[in-house]
């Protein structure tokens, strides 16, 4: 019984010191800075309507290649978000959610620092056009 009593306090004391230095790494990211879209992507336009069809698409496509950083709701908070230098922003983000498809499609095809392009993991151009619906039904 008393090695019980140590053992439960021990992992206390454990799960403890995990949660303080995982709350040390999560406040030395830096906030993402804004990107810089250029004007092609601005202008460009969804060839995808935002159906039930295209969401579940991008919906599959959104949990292979980005649930990982992005979290499951797109709060930012996957299980690989905490190793990155910079904090994620979350899709429900206002800001975020104000910017036209074709700077979205911008950021996850052609990437920057620790996002990576996909536009070759994500080749055909209907499927990038879904990813970009998905995370839109994110608000």
């Amino acid at each position: 019984m008393k090695n019980l009593s140590v053992l439960l306090k021990s992992l206390s004391v454990v799960a403890f010191l995990f949660a303080l230095c995982s709350s040390v790494v999560a406040q030395d990211q830096k906030a993402a800075s804004a990107w810089e879209i250029p004007a092609k992507y601005k202008t460009m336009k969804n060839a995808l309507k935002g159906d039930a069809a295209s969401v579940n698409v991008g919906k599959n496509l959104y949990a292979k290649h980005c649930k990982s950083c992005h979290g499951g709701a797109g709060l930012g908070d996957g299980p690989k978000a905490s190793s990155m230098k910079t904090k994620i922003t979350s899709f429900k983000d206002a800001k975020f959610q104000a910017q036209v498809d074709g700077a979205i499609y911008y950021q996850i095809v052609i990437g920057r620092d620790e996002m990576p392009a996909f536009d070759k993991k994500v080749a055909e151009e209907d499927d990038r056009w879904a990813l970009v619906n998905f995370v839109r039904s994110l608000k």
